[in-house]
Formats: C-alpha cells, sequence, structure tokens
C-alpha cells in the first residue's frame, strides 16, 4: 500500500454496536470498506450512511467470509485489514448451559474469528495486512456464570497469539481487544435494570460501562500499518479495569 491510496479493511459484525462505531471512525478517514452482517436492512443502512459497500452474510459459515473477503480483492487488488466483531453473550453456569447454547457461543465467537484468520491471512500472504479479533476481559479472570463464553474467548486469545507467530513473517499482524461490558445492543439485557447496571458498573474500576467508541478506537490502532506497525500477538484489555483490578468495595 502508498501512502496516496485509501487502506481497504472489511468489518464483520459492522451494524452491531461496536462493529457500527469502528465502520463509522474508519469512513471519516476515506478507507474503502466492506461491511458485513446478517441483517440486511440496518447494514444497508449504515452501508448508506457512511459509503460502505454492504454484503450481507452470516460470519458462522467460512464460505460467506471467504466470499466477502474475495469480494475485496476483486474490487480493489487487495485486503489491509479485517476486524470481527461477531459475537454473543451467554451468562450461564455449565451446569444449567445445554449443549446446543455451549455449541453455539463456540460457533458464533471462536468459529467465526478462526474464520477470519483463515481467509483473512490468505488475502494478505503477499503484501501484510492486519487481523483484529473481540475476545473479553472474561477469557483471563474468572467470573460466575461465564463457563461458556470465556471458554469461546479464551479460544480466541490462543488463536490470535499462535496465527500472530505463523504470520509474522509474512507481515500479517494478528491481535485481539479483550472490552470489559459495552454498552450495545447486545448487552441490554443486562444493563436495562437499575440493579443489573449498578452491579456491572461496580465490576468495573473506573466506576462506568464501556461504550462502542471505546472499543472502536483500540480496534481502528490496531488496523492502522502507520501506527501500530510493530504490534503484533497482543490481547489489549479495554475494559475499565474488570481484568486486572478489584475495585473498591
Amino acid at each position: 500500500m502508498t501512502t496516496n491510496e485509501a487502506p481497504v479493511y472489511i468489518i464483520l459484525g459492522a451494524s452491531g454496536g461496536i462493529g457500527s462505531a469502528v465502520s463509522r471512525k474508519l469512513a471519516s478517514t476515506g478507507a474503502h470498506l466492506l461491511l458485513g452482517a446478517r441483517q440486511p436492512a440496518p447494514l444497508q443502512a449504515l452501508a448508506s450512511e457512511i459509503g460502505g459497500v454492504a454484503h450481507t452474510l452470516d460470519a458462522t459459515q467460512f464460505d460467506a467470509v471467504q466470499g466477502i473477503v474475495k469480494q475485496a480483492i476483486d474490487q480493489y487488488g487487495r485486503l489491509d485489514g479485517i476486524a470481527n466483531c461477531v459475537g454473543s453473550i451467554l451468562l450461564k453456569p455449565a451446569h444449567l448451559t445445554s449443549v446446543e447454547e455451549f455449541a453455539e457461543t463456540i460457533n458464533q465467537n471462536l468459529n467465526t474469528a478462526f474464520y477470519t484468520v483463515k481467509a483473512g491471512a490468505r488475502a494478505m500472504m503477499k503484501h501484510g495486512g492486519s487481523i483484529v479479533l473481540c475476545s473479553s476481559a472474561v477469557a483471563r479472570k474468572g467470573l460466575v456464570n461465564h463457563e461458556a463464553i470465556a471458554a469461546a474467548k479464551a479460544g480466541i486469545v490462543g488463536l490470535a497469539q499462535s496465527a500472530a507467530a505463523t504470520y509474522a513473517p509474512r507481515n500479517i499482524r494478528i491481535n485481539c481487544v479483550a472490552p470489559g461490558l459495552v454498552e450495545t445492543p447486545l448487552s441490554a439485557r443486562i444493563t436495562s435494570s437499575e440493579a443489573g447496571r449498578t452491579q456491572s458498573e461496580k465490576m468495573h474500576a473506573l466506576g462506568r460501562l464501556g461504550q462502542p467508541d471505546d472499543i472502536a478506537e483500540g480496534i481502528i490502532w490496531l488496523l492502522d500499518h502507520t501506527r501500530s506497525s510493530w504490534v503484533t500477538g497482543q490481547v489489549i484489555g479495554i475494559d475499565g479495569g474488570l481484568g486486572t483490578l478489584f475495585p473498591r468495595p
């Protein structure tokens, strides 16, 4: 990529809370964006708003992820970065989590991350690039009733670090952000009640929930080759202290 070329990025889960924040911020920099998500109406609305290319897809299907990567190469001749903002939240103890719920949690989180790496790395072999995955603070700190989602998010950490080692000689950087609880439609059933919100805020040392823009800034920094070109294999906590600090009682 020359300095005169706008970078080409794919955002998976683009119409979600974090994905849409990433997309809007990147659009303001003049980047070329391919936006992938399941629901066509909100995805098309976002694409129309920011000038991106909408690609309705289910990221739990490898062929769909491979398809949007191929579209980027066909349309722009290259891919500079891909961020996977797809995910889910499941808060249940293991004995109450069905086998189907566990499989779906792995599918939406870990499998989509693997497909992102598999398709993205192949497209970046010649010219390098950046892959950003979304783990969670719960991957490295035991929290009650988080067994399934913690397992999936911890798997993403292992995936990112191993793949970062594998593809570093190709100048492909692979990193994770690890958010705390972020105020998005996905977390609304936790944060919509006063009791749930208050308890969640108390778990974060900074005393507030994350906002999508908080996480988006980290993802954009990791995608940007001019600002993070010497960063790979990292798990960056953007979590209000949840992953490492014990708040005052």
